[in-house]
């Protein structure tokens, strides 16, 4: 095959198609697509939500995600005029060339350079405007449905933010966030009575169990506030001055902010958003090296929800491949095990109630997780469904067991990869489970591509043109 054919198989592989559509009129093109598609999202869920939260949210998002589409339009207007003048300075055009109206670019290294600056400030003003779109569509309706909750108005918080409120005063008051079983059965609601994350998401309850009823103490503003700030942290740590890389992290950012997906789930819930974001924390930690840390962050995550501990078995399985499996054990398994021990200590058998028995089917009531995907369908409507779904599920367990045993992750990308099949393959065969679990393997998909290490810079190359940059080399499309 000549090299020139070999070429086009690369180009057409799924991947360089996703990374050309990716990459579109600077990445513009794809943010067009996804506020416009949010904003038509959040509208239809303001007219047609049978939820009063959800309804709430679409009013205000909506708004929101409009005017990210507007800013994005007006990015591409001023890009589209940018590069017209770049033509004509390039010589594109021969009547402004014999008319001295432009000049033709000198060298390479200065149009790499132009290149690279113009496309950076066009990754900040991307960034910006994913800032922006946040605001709009997560915190300003979060706080909204917050205070209006905190003013007497009902339906402005889904289920599982009274659940961890409840299960916070409860730490306080006997040393465990669980109820036993007798206890659930006595209260007119037995669904609020469980608690099925582990102990550590009471932390983000124990504002309104200390202060009282108020807008702040709302477990979504402490939800929102860890998951900004883990968030910022994780794509800090990744930045390397690339603006490829900066590309990379804006759409990773997204996939983790202001998706409809993530911004309904965080100001309506909000539970799963923070332990996403120490997921994500871990991985940029362990691309960056630091295991310990790394061991830290999961952990924390794990001490939260049972969904996290999957994550930790993969990551873990990168950790030996670099031999730093110790230093990341101590965070990854000592937090969980250090917060689940006062709650065994006080009542084993109310935890087995609320983390084992009730997730598996086995409570006084039965999960709401009843989204319509595969494992929920097979166990409604096929004899001994869920014992098959279950069965589906080990398969897919034992899977990805194999594939890390065959071929270990070598890079963090890797291991976020295998972590988002694997966590879509159990959400979709699970026998109780949500839409909103989606975003985990949404995200870690695309926050794959930035964990990933650059490329090997061509340093001949860059010794013939005078000693371009790393970032500029690896930036422009015509060097490196």
């Amino acid at each position: 095959m000549s090299s020139r054919a070999g070429d086009r198989g690369v180009r057409g592989t799924p991947g360089r198609i996703w990374r050309s559509l990716d990459l579109a009129a600077g990445g513009l093109a794809a943010d067009l697509g996804l506020y416009a598609l949010s904003a038509l999202f959040a509208w239809s869920t303001a007219a047609g939500s049978t939820l009063a939260s959800h309804r709430a949210w679409g009013a205000v998002a909506v708004w929101g995600y409009a005017a990210a589409t507007l800013a994005v339009l007006i990015q591409l207007l001023l890009r589209r005029r940018a590069h017209d003048h770049s033509t004509c300075r390039a010589g594109g055009s021969k009547r402004a060339q014999d008319t001295h109206e432009c000049q033709a670019t000198p060298t390479i290294l200065t149009g790499a350079v132009r290149d690279r600056t113009a496309r950076g400030s066009g990754e900040v003003a991307r960034a910006w405007v994913t800032v922006g779109a946040w605001v709009a569509v997560t915190l300003v309706p979060l706080v909204a449905q917050a205070v209006a909750r905190a003013g007497g108005m009902s339906g402005r918080a889904q289920e599982e933010v009274l659940v961890v409120e409840e299960s916070a005063r409860r730490l306080l008051d006997t040393g465990t966030p669980y109820l036993g079983r007798e206890g659930i059965a006595a209260l007119p609601e037995p669904l609020l009575g469980y608690t099925p994350y582990q102990p550590g998401m009471a932390v983000f309850g124990l504002p309104r169990a200390v202060f009282g009823d108020s807008w702040w103490t709302d477990a979504r503003i402490w939800f929102a506030l860890v998951t900004v700030l883990v968030v910022a942290l994780a794509a800090r740590l990744l930045r390397d001055g690339s603006t490829t890389r900066d590309a990379l992290l804006v759409r990773a950012v997204q996939a983790a902010t202001v998706l409809p997906l993530c911004a309904l789930t965080l100001a309506t819930g909000g539970d799963d958003l923070p332990v996403l974001a120490l997921c994500l924390l871990a991985f940029a930690l362990a691309a960056r090296d630091r295991f310990g840390w790394a061991g830290v962050a999961i952990g924390a995550a794990a001490a939260m929800k049972l969904l996290a501990w999957p994550v930790a078995l993969v990551l873990g399985a990168y950790a030996l491949v670099r031999r730093s499996g110790g230093r990341y054990a101590v965070g990854a398994a000592g937090l969980p095990l250090l917060t689940l021990a006062p709650a065994l200590l006080v009542d084993p058998a109310a935890f087995v109630e609320n983390v084992i028995r009730f997730p598996t089917g086995h409570g006084l009531v039965t999960s709401p997780a009843a989204s319509p995907l595969l494992g929920y369908l097979i166990a409604q409507h096929v004899p001994g469904g869920r014992l098959v779904a279950l069965a589906l599920l080990a398969l897919a367990g034992l899977a990805v067991g194999l594939w890390l045993l065959r071929r270990p992750p070598r890079d963090a990308g890797a291991a976020a990869l295998i972590t988002a099949t694997g966590l879509l393959a159990a959400i979709i065969l699970l026998p109780a489970t949500r839409f909103g679990y989606l975003l985990y393997p949404a995200a870690l998909a695309l926050w794959s591509l930035p964990l990933r290490p650059p490329p090997p810079v061509d340093h001949e190359l860059m010794a013939r043109f005078g000693g371009v940059s790393r970032a500029q080399t690896h930036d422009h499309p015509n060097v490196g």
